[in-house]
């Protein structure tokens, strides 16, 4: 809203309003024609944009032949420039409601009801020419504001004493109007003897800050109803000013976005888990290929082996029919060849199990098995690094409720970590144990590595840190771990010095 260099009948500027109509229908129509007849003798409404799904809709023509813009989303009126507010003239709530949703800040959403009420202000403005009749009219309009905006708004003084206030607010505050004018907004609206910044220092005060600046200033609030039950009211303060251009009152509009932000934060918590389940993915295609190398060395020895075995055998049957001793030869060679093919087997399918693709999901899971599936898949690296692996793992079975996926991929960035840690090959302690006390389950995981700094401890788990060469890592292996462990209700705890090895122990929830 802003004013215009017209006077009005009674000297004074002009304000003018911008608003957009969501709906096309009579309703629509009929205040148009009313917004041209250019009824209010200190208020101009241009409308400047209409929506509505059907093109053919009377309000809709009319807007046409205007030269008024037209859309059939709702959400492209939003982006009009200078737009003050949209009217809802659909007469469906779910609309009125979805628009509130939608609005910026500091946008006013009307309902239908307001076209009776202009209505009403066009006739009583035919009827009343004097100057005491203008200003009923102009106070008809500005209580119009106040009463039927779905916002809490008061009007305050500097000194946050309250001059008005409309119903949203008193039935917020379940007061009467006579009960809160005079009376401090923190005390109606907090019950705080003081102003609020005095007893919440972090809780921002719309008000003092547009007293300050002179600018219109926005926070949220959190209200305590309950002990347990909190609301969150987004405010919004404008400043009145006098023609010194001194803040002499502030308007303060509030909303409740508790449901809002709730909704908010349920689609962001989603979008992390998703982004996290991607993370963990592609962290598996980055294992994988790890693990490849080193599975296909393992594979080659025994299939070498049984190459060797065949052509001895065949070489033996090319001779003529073959001896006892022969025979009794080609059993034990046979044995040895169906252990191996049992060997390259199991690996093959360790690999196959570790890369296959499945959906998140959390269930009765056995820690120890997985560890040992762990191990199998790494075992062979180990060995060609000349690394000691010992692994101590409960003798009794520790239960949690886990994804069995994220659950194998953490301990196996923690083992690729401690390799990593260990060029020149070392030893690895795997434990795992119940802490009865705490009812959780533990895996440490004890490496004789070149260790972590103290400066770069509080870091390790930061995405994209690392002390590695550019090149030989992405820096999210262990925030990846973080993430798995936080996401499974567990904790992780690091001791390492530089040239000391590193023992990072993670505990879960067990049962």
């Amino acid at each position: 809203m802003k004013k215009e260099g017209e006077l009005s009948d009674s000297g004074n500027e002009r304000l003018s309003l911008n608003l957009a109509i969501v709906g096309g229908g009579a309703t629509s129509r009929f205040f148009l024609e009313l917004v041209q007849k250019d009824a209010f003798p200190s208020l101009t409404i241009n409308i400047v944009g209409l929506c509505d799904i059907d093109p053919e809709a009377e309000g809709v023509r009319l807007a046409g032949e205007l030269g008024i813009f037209t859309t059939k989303d709702y959400g492209d009126l939003f982006k009009i420039k200078d737009l003050d507010g949209v009217i809802e003239l659909t007469h469906n709530r779910e609309v009125l409601l979805d628009l509130i949703r939608m609005r910026p800040r500091g946008l006013l959403v009307l309902d239908h009801n307001i076209v009776p009420i202009f209505q009403s202000i066009y006739h009583i403005d035919q009827q009343l020419k004097s100057k005491k009749q203008e200003v009923i009219l102009e106070k008809m309009v500005s209580e119009f504001l106040m009463e039927h905006a779905y916002e809490r708004i008061l009007l305050l003084n500097p000194d946050f004493t309250i001059v008005d206030a409309n119903r949203g607010y008193l039935k917020s505050v379940k007061m009467q109007r006579e009960d809160v004018i005079g009376a401090h907004c923190y005390k109606i609206t907090h019950g705080f003897s003081s102003p609020c910044s005095e007893w919440e220092p972090e809780m921002g005060c719309p008000l003092l800050e547009t007293v300050k600046t002179g600018q219109p200033s926005h926070v949220i609030h959190e209200h305590t109803i309950e002990r347990d039950q909190r609301t969150y009211c987004d405010l919004e303060a404008y400043p009145v000013k006098n023609e010194q251009g001194e803040v002499v009152r502030v308007i303060e509009i509030g909303r409740d976005v508790t449901s809002e932000l709730a909704s908010r934060w349920e689609v962001r918590v989603k979008e992390l888990k998703t982004d996290m389940q991607k993370l963990v993915q592609e962290d598996r295609l980055i294992s994988l290929g790890k693990l490849s190398a080193s599975c296909a060395h393992e594979i080659n020895n025994p299939i070498q082996g049984l190459l060797t075995f065949s052509h001895l055998m065949q070489s033996i049957l090319e001779n003529g029919d073959p001896s006892q001793e022969d025979l009794n030869q080609f059993k034990a060679h046979l044995s040895l060849m169906y252990r191996e093919l049992e060997r390259c087997g199991n690996i093959v399918s360790g690999l196959l199990s570790f890369a296959r693709e499945s959906s998140p999901e959390t269930r009765a899971v056995e820690i120890n098995d997985i560890i040992r599936a762990v191990i199998s898949l790494t075992r062979h690296k180990m060995e060609l690094q000349n690394i000691n692996l010992t692994a101590r793992l409960s003798t009794e079975p520790l239960h949690m409720r886990g994804d069995v996926n994220q659950l194998q991929q953490c301990f196996l960035n923690l083992i690729f970590n401690a390799i990593e840690a260990m060029p020149e090959g070392g030893r690895l302690l795997i434990t795992s144990k119940l802490d009865r006390d705490k009812k959780s389950a533990q895996v440490i995981f004890q490496d004789s590595g070149y260790g972590i700094s103290e400066k770069d401890l509080d870091r390790i788990f930061d995405p994209f840190f690392t002390t590695k060469s550019e090149g030989e890592g992405t820096g999210l292996g262990l925030s990846i771990v973080y993430g798995i462990v936080k996401d499974h209700d567990g904790s992780i705890g690091v001791k390492s010095n530089a040239g000391e090895g590193s023992t990072l122990t993670l505990s879960f929830p067990s049962g």
